[in-house]
């Protein structure tokens, strides 16, 4: 939580969310899918409809055994707040955001 403070203080700076992790020595996105998985398949779901427009996601689901049926884009209307945020996603990071330019 500390460390997200942080980053959230050198967005408010200029950075982006990618380069505010960057400079505290983190990759842009350390969470990594194998619980969440294995809690799944656990409870008998093997396939699943995701909601999401983070790629990482579905190959991070799928790599564990999680068959992805579908993927369902999150629509997030652009505005004068979260526009650059939704932009370094898209561009950076490869979200599915099609409506932030």
């Amino acid at each position: 939580l500390h460390n997200k403070i942080k980053a959230y203080s050198l967005q408010e700076g200029g950075l982006d969310t990618i380069e505010a992790n960057e400079q505290l020595g983190f990759e842009s996105d350390l969470r990594n899918y194998a619980l969440s998985a294995q809690m799944l398949i656990d409870l008998g779901i093997s396939k699943v409809k995701l909601v999401t427009n983070n790629p990482k996601k579905v190959v991070g689901l799928s790599g564990y055994g999680v068959e992805i049926t579908d993927r369902v884009d999150v629509e997030v209307p652009p505005n004068d707040e979260n526009l650059s945020y939704l932009q370094t996603k898209r561009n950076k990071m490869g979200h599915f955001l099609g409506s932030c330019s």
